[in-house]
């Protein structure tokens, strides 16, 4: 095995550890949160992001390449009516299911068998929109 593939495959472990452990592998926490019953992934969700702002934002100007690449690419912002609109269907799936597809991960790692149901139709969700609308 490549030392990459460790390596993602070592932060996807912790990624996912990370979930189960702040409570996103249950869907029922998640479901709170969602009705805003239960601030408490506030924590868990604040602080990913605020780990990844800072991530992004300082390491180009630290390191002189990527670990894992051979240049750091200027990111990208766009705003525009399909990322909001992908957006909201995004959420509306969060809402009905209490899990996006990091956290159902995490689920299934825990044994959340019927989990798989709603990966399944993640993946199903995808490849429509790439197949049809892209």
């Amino acid at each position: 095995m490549r030392i990459k593939h460790l390596i993602v495959f070592t932060g996807g472990l912790l990624f996912g550890f990370g979930l189960a452990f702040g409570g996103m592998s249950k869907q029922e926490i998640v479901l709170s949160f969602l009705q805003l019953k239960d601030l408490g992934l506030l924590i868990l969700l604040g602080g990913s992001a605020f780990v990844t702002a800072l991530t992004i934002n300082l390491v180009p100007k630290v390191l002189k390449k990527p670990f894992l690449g051979e240049e750091f690419k200027k990111r990208r912002r766009t705003l525009n009516k399909r990322t909001i609109l992908g957006a909201a269907i995004f959420g509306v799936g969060w809402g009905i299911s209490g899990q996006c597809p990091g956290s159902a991960m995490a689920s299934i790692g825990v044994g959340n068998i019927p989990v798989l149901l709603g990966v399944a139709s993640m993946f199903l969700g995808a490849y429509i929109m790439g197949r049809f609308f892209t």
